[in-house]
């Protein structure tokens, strides 16, 4: 098989990679053995009713288009996948001794490049996992986030969209993974104190995404009201100060007890009343 129908086999975004890359032209064949799974594979987790399909189809048709492997950096003799973990998991499932492949010279880089791009482009990863290497992508790599979005073929509100998801508590983002969470109702609740607590009501009320947005604008006004209910001795404090003086008077008492007075006066002759009994007292 030649170089241009490996390329067309594989898509736009694996293709432009493989260009990049010096790559065996000819078809392996390798034993399900001598591969082992692609350390940087962002997913994790693959969805069993579509394997079933690939794997009924693997034992029908045979695997049609080959497995893109490197040799194993910290494994002699065995061979790292990094396209087609689908196709070898498959494979397994279908009874094979040997997979077909093609054997690429890519660094650490273009491993992870590739799985992104394959899981991204082909069969969406769940927004955990697509964010997670997109992270990778940003630390090990220094990617930022335009090059993480040029790279992928996303917008960069895409991107940054799916990292602020991993800023969620674990608890949350382990709803994501699940699939009991969605996207549209996670990033409503990043950056909030309240998230886990938040995400279990979503799931039980089953809401909306819309009513998500409801419930935490309700939150979120409680939290002010509360922040803003002042103790009565302090108004009352607040209340006889400003009698004696002629002025409003706010206090402002933290926990440990620090805070702030504050008088307010309307016009240079109270500011200079002020100031004149302020100096003749201390």
């Amino acid at each position: 098989m030649d170089s241009f129908k490996i390329k067309k086999g594989l898509g736009r975004g694996l293709s432009s990679l493989i260009g990049d890359i010096k790559v065996d032209t000819n078809i392996n064949k390798l034993s399900i053995s001598e591969i082992v799974r692609n350390r940087y594979q962002p997913r994790k987790n693959f969805d069993q009713e579509n394997l079933n399909e690939l794997t009924n189809s693997i034992k029908e048709l045979g695997i049609i288009q080959p497995i893109i492997v490197r040799k194993a950096v910290d494994q002699k003799s065995k061979y790292e996948i990094i396209a087609g973990e689908r196709r070898w998991l498959a494979a397994q499932n279908a009874g094979l001794h040997e997979v077909p492949v093609v054997i690429t010279e890519a660094d650490d880089l273009k491993s992870l490049e590739f799985a992104i791009v394959e899981n991204v482009q082909r069969i969406d990863l769940n927004i955990i996992e697509e964010a997670q290497g997109y992270q990778r992508l940003i630390d090990d790599f220094a990617y930022d986030q335009n090059k993480v979005a040029l790279f992928i073929g996303k917008s960069r509100s895409h991107v940054s969209n799916c990292l602020r998801l991993l800023n969620l508590p674990k608890e949350v983002v382990d709803l994501i993974k699940n699939n009991k969470l969605s996207q549209g109702h996670a990033k409503i609740l990043v950056g909030l104190d309240n998230a886990y607590f938040l995400a279990k009501k979503i799931i039980e009320k089953e809401l909306s995404v819309r009513q998500t947005e409801n419930l935490v604008k309700i939150f979120k006004t409680k939290n002010i009201l509360k922040f803003n209910v002042k103790d009565p001795n302090l108004k009352h404090l607040e209340s006889n100060l400003a009698g004696k003086i002629g002025l409003n008077v706010f206090i402002k008492n933290k926990k440990n007890n620090t805070g702030s007075l504050i008088l307010e006066y309307k016009n240079l002759e109270q500011l200079n009343k002020l100031i004149e009994v302020i100096k003749s007292n201390y």
